[in-house]
């Protein structure tokens, strides 16, 4: 092992179904956890529910249900759908858990006895959709900043965190490690907009409602929804338990992944809250954009939602995953659109990935009776030029991976499929079967071996992003696909006298284009 990888989804606000951002955030920490994990690391990844707050017990009591029996009902469907999507995480936390609850209590009381708290009087603005807080300045036409909506004027007693004691050392630090938030947009924004201004301290309890962990010392209050949540990355660990191992093993996290519409509670608060509890700080704070839509953000309201479900059961899992991974840029908002979405399948999946495993499938049966040719003797003068060119992509490949480029990574590896098409259109090899001359016939199975080494190699690159397309690619190749491990790309050899299947089965057949393109439309309605 290489050592320890500890990486995070945001806990997810639990009022609905979750639409294809929140899908995305999901798998883009899994594909995250896979490469790693490939690489030879030992990886952890957390995700679960934010289950506390006004927003929940409002929609449960729209529903006639009680808070718990809300989230109990949401926890179901978020696991269901996790395991619909193959998500891989390692602990599934919500913020009612037991363990949470009383871990959440001791910070408190930790606060509390460290001046880090006070009561007070608060008077603003507050969002009930976000839990969220905002000064007259902050708000945006008068409506919240973050979701546009409208906003309530409040005045109560509530507790606040100290947030102005620890300002210098939150510019200090971010000065001390430029990369600790990216892209850099991000850090820039909270910058101009939170930071520079003047932080205002936070607060940190409401007594309106009652959905919530009790605030320690005042059983009327409780607490605000970000400090409880924020805490799960640690408490899921063990932190404040009896039982740290957990958290000996894997704290500071190497990696949160958010949205960028959270990044101030993660670039601020969370860095403060740490800082105050005198623990390290996570390694890298990654805010993706977001899944937006050719009318703008998905709302319910507006009626141009896409959920994953339906998706995943007409066009498959890995389809989707890929889509989702690939349409996505390191740092803008990208749009989703029927459109865009059939033409990545027909060309990206069925024309390049899936017609290259068919061809070469094809001609293993047609021209060397099915069994890969391991004995090369002649190359063509096109072999070290395409092996170079996929090592160098692989290099670019991880690269990507390592600084979380994940759409770059699908690319680097989208490059070596077009590369080894082009291989077969440069080295012929129906011409080569058809030749007299006993050179040939010896290229030929350097044309063969080249071909199904290639595959073998994009199907443990692609195995972070598509789990069973790449094991399905080894299945028809005949080659064992029980150890993925990066390391595999150089250290395994393809068997001698390994057969492939007889008859290749598509891996992605094509769409009918207008078809499907009406059938996603439907579903956006």
């Amino acid at each position: 092992m290489k050592g320890t990888f500890y990486i995070t989804t945001p806990i997810y606000y639990p009022s609905g179904k979750f639409h294809i951002g929140t899908a995305y955030c999901e798998v883009l920490t899994e594909a995250i956890k896979k490469y790693k994990q490939s690489r030879g690391y030992d990886c952890f990844m957390l995700t679960g529910l934010d289950e506390h707050g006004q927003k929940i017990q409002t929609v449960a009591e729209n529903n006639n249900l009680t808070p718990q029996e809300h989230v109990d009902k949401m926890a179901e469907a978020a696991l269901k759908l996790w395991k619909q999507m193959d998500i891989k995480y390692d602990k599934f936390i919500r913020t009612t858990d037991d363990y949470h609850m009383s871990a959440v209590s001791k910070i408190v009381e930790r606060f509390l006895s460290q001046g880090d708290i006070y009561k007070g009087k608060y008077e603003g603005w507050y969002c009930m959709s976000d839990e969220n807080y905002f000064t007259e300045s902050q708000l945006v036409d008068g409506k919240c900043p973050d979701c546009g909506r409208e906003v309530k004027k409040m005045s109560e007693d509530a507790y606040f965190f100290n947030m102005k004691k620890y300002e210098n050392w939150l510019i200090d630090f971010y000065k001390e490690h430029p990369d600790f938030l990216v892209p850099e947009s991000r850090k820039n924004e909270i910058f101009k907009n939170f930071i520079e201004p003047g932080l205002e301290d936070l607060c940190i309890s409401r007594n309106t409602f009652d959905w919530g962990i009790k605030m320690p010392n005042d059983p009327s209050h409780v607490l605000y929804v970000w400090l409880d949540a924020l805490t799960n990355y640690i408490t899921a660990l063990g932190y404040m338990s009896e039982d740290d191992t957990l958290f000996k093993k894997y704290w500071p996290a190497d990696l949160h992944v958010v949205g960028k519409e959270i990044i101030r509670f993660h670039g601020i608060y969370w860095p403060i809250f740490l800082h105050a509890l005198g623990l390290e700080l996570p390694k890298k704070i990654f805010a993706h954009s977001w899944i937006v839509m050719k009318d703008g953000k998905m709302s319910k309201s507006v009626g141009n939602v896409i959920y994953p479900e339906p998706l995943i059961e007409r066009y498959g899992l890995d389809a989707t995953k890929y889509y989702l991974l690939r349409m996505m840029s390191f740092e803008k908002d990208s749009v989703f659109t029927p459109e865009d979405f059939v033409e990545k399948y027909n060309y990206d999946l069925a024309n390049d990935l899936g017609n290259l495993l068919n061809r070469t499938i094809g001609m293993m049966n047609k021209y060397v009776g099915g069994v890969i040719p391991t004995n090369i003797v002649v190359k063509t003068d096109f072999d070290d030029e395409l092996n170079d060119f996929i090592d160098k992509q692989i290099k670019e490949v991880e690269n990507s991976m390592d600084t979380y480029h994940v759409s770059n990574a699908l690319s680097g590896i989208w490059s070596i499929i077009s590369r080894v098409n082009k291989y077969i259109d440069e080295t012929m090899p129906w011409t080569l079967s058809k030749s007299d001359d006993e050179n040939d016939k010896l290229k030929l199975d350097s044309v063969m071996f080249n071909l199904a080494e290639s595959l073998r190699k994009i199907s443990i690159i692609l195995y972070p992003f598509m789990e069973s397309t790449a094991k399905e690619i080894l299945n028809q190749l005949n080659i064992d696909n029980n150890d993925m491990s990066w390391d595999t790309i150089t250290t395994h050899k393809i068997v001698e006298n390994t057969s492939v299947i007889e008859q290749g089965k598509p891996i992605f057949a094509r769409l009918d284009q207008e078809t499907e393109i009406d059938y996603i439309k439907g579903l956006m309605k």
